[in-house]
């Protein structure tokens, strides 16, 4: 009994080892099988990036390849069934920002008593009577540690959302008993929902007047300067040579995540807003500093009309967020640094992987823009805007419709003032969506040739 086993002990022995071996050798085999025919996953890309983030464009030219990336890595990366699903790009929904966020935990978590905020009135013996003091004294703090705006000698107005503001503002500044309506105008490409906005009231006090680049009419006008601008990222000025016009600026990019700060913004009337300042699009708040006293009245009276007020709970809430941005600006405790920190590593990195894709499509061009100091982040950087203004090259002639039939949904040039070859993409979607973009885009080439291939069979 014994002998037997010993003997039966020694066969099973040997069986496993054997069947050891053989698992660890075609582990091996399999995966470097694996990564020669898809590439290093999207994680591996990454670190690679980082690590030559101070190297020059030729050298990250010649270094950086996007390949399909390897279905054994990371969740992050891409994966198989990932590949044909449809990514919607359209929107600028800043869901990058939610990973920074929950790290914070109750550091930007806020308590709201049952009986708190339940009056009409926040301050009333302010300008802006339903402004939380609260709020006001974040939204100062924040500009004045950014330094991307002046905040001195301005009243602050909110608004549900900048778009609240943005209609205010043409309310404000349309005189009541003009003949005509007030042209508002904005140089191409121009954020899409301009024309929207201002004309679906049908107002007589103002209308859309197309692009200020070709803008002729006499008269007073409004002109909208965006700076970063939506859609394509560029600084902007002014390009209206003529007199009797009103300038608002929508400053709504103007962060370190997405632009150097080159100096505080100091104009009549800006426009800013939370959704993209910390991400917070859900809370549907902004906010204007306006020089002028009677404007800012006008506003105000504005959201009275239209909404009896902004939501307190909201302001609480956006105070919250933005006094721990600021905080984490003045003491930083995560080992991502600021919320400034974190998003412009993600926007850099993003960039970066995006060039790469579109170097490798051999379809697309991106602007490109020069690099400029930032007094913030101290460093010198080129811009890193919130939306890619993809162009696709001939023979391409409709980009939206190219993209979309590769499962890629996006904005139009047609709906920014110009041609159909040019697309709005967001930059700002989660990293799992934002992965499957990068790959996809990168293979479109192959994928077209695989389609004419098996037409032409």
């Amino acid at each position: 009994m014994v002998s037997f086993l010993r003997i039966f002990s020694l066969r099973n022995l040997l069986v496993l080892s054997l069947a050891l071996n053989v698992s660890l050798i075609w582990r091996v085999l399999y995966g470097k099988d694996s990564e020669a025919i898809n590439g290093p996953s999207l994680d591996n890309k990454r670190k690679a990036l980082r690590t030559d983030s101070m190297a020059s464009e030729a050298q990250a030219t010649q270094t950086t390849h996007l390949y399909m990336p390897s279905s054994s890595s990371s969740s992050s990366s891409v994966d198989s069934n990932s590949r044909d699903r449809v990514i919607n790009l359209d929107h600028g929904d800043p869901t990058v920002y939610e990973r920074y966020w929950k790290q914070t935990g109750d550091k930007s978590t806020i308590l709201i008593p049952g009986w708190q905020s339940m009056s009409y009135f926040s301050d009333a013996g302010n300008l802006c009577w339903f402004l939380e003091p609260e709020f006001a004294k974040e939204i100062i703090r924040l500009h004045k540690i950014v330094g991307n705006a002046v905040t001195e000698d301005r009243y602050i107005v909110v608004g549900t959302g900048s778009t609240q503001l943005y209609q205010a503002v043409l309310y404000a500044l349309s005189p009541p008993d003009a003949a005509e309506p007030l042209s508002v105008v904005s140089a191409a490409p121009y954020y899409s929902s301009y024309p929207l906005i201002t004309d679906c009231l049908k107002s007589g006090l103002y209308k859309w007047a197309g692009d200020a680049l070709s803008f002729n009419k006499e008269g007073p006008y409004i002109e909208l300067v965006t700076s970063p601008n939506n859609p394509d990222g560029h600084a902007r000025q002014s390009v209206v040579n003529k007199s009797g016009g009103i300038l608002v600026h929508d400053l709504a990019y103007y962060w370190p995540q997405y632009s150097p700060i080159a100096a505080a913004a100091d104009h009549d009337i800006m426009l800013f807003t939370v959704s993209k300042s910390t991400g917070h699009a859900g809370m549907r708040i902004g906010w204007a500093l306006v020089k002028d006293e009677e404007v800012a009245k006008k506003m105000v009276k504005y959201v009275e009309l239209n909404t009896i007020g902004v939501s307190k709970d909201s302001q609480l809430r956006a105070a919250k967020v933005l006094q721990v941005a600021t905080d984490g600006c003045k003491y930083p405790t995560s080992k991502e640094g600021s919320l400034f920190d974190f998003a412009a590593s993600i926007m850099e990195e993003r960039w970066n992987l995006l060039r790469a894709a579109v170097r490798q499509s051999g379809l697309f061009t991106l602007p490109d823009f020069p690099p400029e100091l930032c007094r913030f982040l101290n460093s010198s950087f080129a811009p890193r805007p919130a939306f890619a203004w993809l162009k696709c090259e001939a023979p391409i002639e409709d980009c939206e419709a190219f993209l979309r039939s590769n499962n890629i949904l996006t904005r139009g040039g047609k709906h920014f003032g110009v041609g159909p070859q040019y697309v709005r993409i967001s930059m700002l979607d989660r990293d799992e969506n934002y992965d499957v973009f990068v790959e996809r885009l990168s293979t479109i080439h192959r994928r077209q040739s695989m389609q004419v291939d098996e037409t032409a069979e």
